[in-house]
């Protein structure tokens, strides 16, 4: 998961803001069908009798060690998500500013600074999350990521609670059709119109999450192996297509800098809740519910998932109803006809204030 963050903060700064999303869609759709051709492969292996789970595991390792090594040899000129040192215009800035040896040499070199690095991410992090767009899809992201991550890690107890004779045994077939019904999802994702979702984000998040509490609460009370099968990869296969649109929504809204920051704040949050579930419907100290019990609160997480979007989705289409009554003509303020700001406007101007604070930052040195 930290190797998500940072390879899609690599991909982001690589790429122009006016394809996040179709780069997003495509790259979410490479890893999940690596996931499926790794579990495919590795079924066939085992099932063959060619290799053991031992085995699997070695070579598992193997290639990871080759894969960092690649990396760690390869391209690293990448743009450092928080440039502490070496910001050239920040840098240039203060060179100038610096007084000067009798041969025109500065007297002092830059140092790093923590007053400086804490100035530098509070500002990354305000200007984030003082953006409604980001703060909606985020808080979406971090919540609906927890709820996935409980049901996925204990999805198979269900399964054999529903099976218990294990007739039909079939739990890595439903992974690995997950992993490819979600790299299609997650390529759709890519393509589609973004300004039907920028304009009816609030509603999209509420459906989404409806409907994913819905088959969680179903596979709940199901007492078919097949059925819960079934829902599962549908529940999976939205997830995969809304993460791809939350994270490629919220990165066209952030600074050029901040993807590292902000998609790791995301995912600590993801994971922090999802610590919490476990401790509340799991734990000894918690509830101790049954695979059914805990699926049926997993349901009901995100139905009430759905109904904190639902409250503000309301509402909003109430004021756009009366606004829309009072002026048929429309309104004349920044933005396009839905309202919202242009994401490249937002990132330009944070990205100016981020200078600006910068270079007020590195008078303390």
């Amino acid at each position: 998961m930290a190797a998500e963050v940072a390879y899609f903060t690599y991909i982001y700064a690589k790429i122009s803001r006016d394809k996040y999303q179709q780069v997003t869609g495509n790259t979410r759709a490479a890893i999940l069908s690596g996931r499926f051709l790794a579990s495919v492969l590795g079924q066939a292996m085992v099932s063959t009798g060619a290799m053991d789970l031992r085995e699997l595991n070695y070579i598992t390792l193997g290639v990871c060690s080759r894969n960092g090594t690649v990396t760690a040899n390869g391209d690293n000129q990448t743009k450092s998500d928080v440039d502490l040192t070496s910001n050239a215009a920040v840098v240039s800035a203060f060179e100038s500013r610096k007084p000067q040896d009798s041969d025109g040499s500065n007297t002092s070199k830059v140092r790093f600074s923590c007053h400086r690095a804490g100035n530098l991410i509070w500002t990354h992090f305000t200007a984030a999350y003082s953006n409604l767009t980001i703060v909606q899809w985020s808080l979406w992201w971090s919540l609906a990521m927890a709820g996935f991550i409980q049901v996925q890690v204990y999805v198979q107890l269900l399964w054999q609670e529903i099976d218990q004779n294990q007739e039909y045994l079939y739990n890595g077939g439903a992974e690995a059709l997950l992993t490819l019904l979600g790299a299609i999802s997650a390529m759709a994702a890519g393509y589609v119109a973004n300004r039907v979702f920028e304009q009816w984000t609030l509603w999209v998040l509420t459906v989404c999450s409806a409907l994913q509490g819905g088959l969680i609460l179903y596979s709940g009370f199901s007492t078919n192996i097949w059925a819960a099968y079934t829902v599962y990869i549908l529940f999976g296969a939205l997830y995969m297509f809304m993460i791809t649109m939350a994270s490629a929504t919220v990165a066209k809204y952030l600074q050029e800098d901040s993807f590292g920051l902000i998609f790791g704040i995301n995912t600590f949050v993801a994971l922090a809740f999802q610590s919490i579930l476990t401790v509340v419907v799991i734990s000894e100290s918690g509830l101790m519910l049954t695979p059914r019990g805990q699926f049926k609160v997993y349901g009901g997480y995100f139905l009430a998932l759905a109904a904190v979007y639902l409250v503000p989705a309301t509402v909003s289409s109430v004021r756009h109803c009366s606004r829309g009554r009072r002026s048929p003509e429309g309104d004349s303020g920044i933005g396009d006809e839905s309202g919202k700001v242009d994401p490249q406007m937002m990132a330009t101007q944070s990205n100016r204030q981020q200078q600006r604070v910068e270079l007020e930052g590195s008078t303390h040195f």
